[in-house]
């Protein structure tokens, strides 16, 4: 067989195996994180005196399922959750008290990896949804408002399946409330608000599948 035959012969396998590595350099994945952090800032207006009313720091915990959209970017649904307390101390009349106060984030959003593929490097990652304010007293009662949240993180592959992030994000929550916030009728503490912000630092630790 002359040489021009063969590599007549051998340019649909070339093509077909140039063809395949595209589509393997293209191909993404779903993945599972879990993260661990620390949450802080917040705070809230107190309708009498206007001082405020702050939410302590604390640790907190997320996790997210992330779907494939392209080769560099993934749709992601992202919840968070801090357990903390409300400082009513600087509330009038005054309340020598910490309010428990649990944080929920339930927001669907996206992250996009800067240097093109999904699971290494640099990404950057929002969404949109709703924030839960659950006060842990009974004269006080749960609120729904909606949220964003915007960050940058770094995605550090450990093998064929797992990998390590570390991330920052913030979250803005529109309370627009000129009292009775988190109120259930009996509370003696009127809250007010208009802008809730947090921030948050967090490692997580993502699963592909």
């Amino acid at each position: 067989m002359s040489v021009r035959r063969k590599i007549l012969y051998s340019l649909p396998i070339i093509l077909l195996a140039s063809a395949a590595g595209t589509a393997a350099a293209q191909a993404t994945h779903s993945a599972v994180t879990l993260y661990g952090g620390s949450m802080g800032g917040g705070s809230f207006t107190d309708a009498n005196s206007n001082a405020p009313l702050r939410v302590e720091g604390s640790a907190a915990g997320a996790i997210s399922l992330d779907l494939p959209l392209d080769g560099a970017r993934q749709v992601q649904l992202y919840l968070s959750h801090q357990r903390t307390q409300l400082d009513t101390r600087n509330a009038t009349p005054a309340t020598p008290t910490l309010v428990p106060l649990s944080i929920t984030y339930l927001h669907l959003g996206g992250n996009v990896f800067v240097d093109g593929q999904v699971g290494r490097g640099t990404y950057v990652v929002g969404g949109m949804g709703l924030t839960v304010f659950a006060p842990g007293e009974g004269n006080y009662a749960a609120e729904v408002r909606p949220s964003m949240n915007l960050g940058i993180g770094y995605e550090f592959p450990l093998g064929e399946r797992a990998s390590l992030r570390v991330e920052a994000r913030g979250y803005a929550t529109l309370v627009n409330s000129s009292g009775g916030f988190l109120c259930s009728g009996g509370c003696v503490i009127n809250v007010q608000g208009d802008l809730v912000t947090q921030g948050e630092v967090q490692v997580g630790l993502s699963v592909r599948f």
